[in-house]
């Protein structure tokens, strides 16, 4: 069984500045992925850890940090760009991967670096839901949603009025269905699903993977600086 772990670190970021290698309690953010897909690639042999940047001093930050990781790839400009697609930057990827080991992966686990607060424990927990379901193109992580489309999401309907996203008599946020963020930690992907040539991560055959701990991801500069906050100062009731 091939494994390849796809670390996509592109500059450029616009919300919080050179994000990827922000430093957060002491290390480059990027650090914290690194070492999980590390210990993640321990566990079975025929793994590979590549980097997917556009980024110089990306590459130069990961080539320092000493992770058996392979950063001679340089995502493409249209790859790069704010608009473009995840998916396509870990296809990209993938294929290049192939060509160079001359292998085919059976599985992609990719981490996203903005995501850190995982555990390899959530990574063996998801990997084993997505391998007991042979016909499943892939598992990400969620984490349960402090707000419900059947409860207290509304939306503008056809005549201008709002009401609830998704209807339903449920009159407590208990009483309706189970709903969830995805925190974009990390998502493991069969090679069917590049196979088939699907390009969003939720599909028709999507499982999920509900972290039982803290686990946001970092778009805002508070999210960084609440993820600071609890990590210097030990608030984390999991190691990462």
């Amino acid at each position: 069984m091939n494994i390849l772990i796809t670390i996509c670190a592109r500059g450029g970021s616009k919300g919080i500045p050179g994000k990827n290698i922000k430093i957060l309690n002491g290390k480059p953010l990027i650090y914290y992925s690194l070492n999980t897909a590390s210990k993640f690639a321990d566990l079975f042999e025929g793994t590979d850890i590549v980097l997917s940047t556009d980024d110089e001093s990306i590459k130069n930050q990961v080539g320092a940090l000493g992770f058996e990781v392979d950063i001679d790839h340089t995502r493409p400009d249209f790859l790069a760009s704010d608009t473009a697609g995840k998916i396509d930057a870990i296809e990209d990827v993938l294929k290049y991967s192939e060509e160079k080991n001359n292998k085919k992966y059976d599985f992609i686990l990719d981490l996203d670096v903005t995501s850190p607060l995982r555990t390899l424990t959530d990574l063996e927990n998801a990997f084993e839901i997505l391998q007991n379901k042979p016909e499943a193109y892939n598992v990400f992580s969620v984490s349960p949603a402090n707000r419900n489309p059947y409860f207290n999401m509304v939306e503008e309907n056809e005549n201008g009025y709002y009401s609830t996203s998704k209807q339903g008599s449920f009159l407590t946020r208990q009483s309706a269905p189970r709903v969830y963020d995805m925190n974009a930690s990390f998502y493991i992907y069969r090679d069917t699903f590049f196979k088939d040539g699907l390009k969003k991560a939720i599909t028709e055959r999507s499982l999920i993977y509900e972290v039982p701990h803290t686990c946001f991801d970092l778009d805002h500069p508070i999210d960084f600086l609440t993820m600071s906050f609890l990590m210097e100062n030990s608030l984390l009731d999991f190691e990462i």
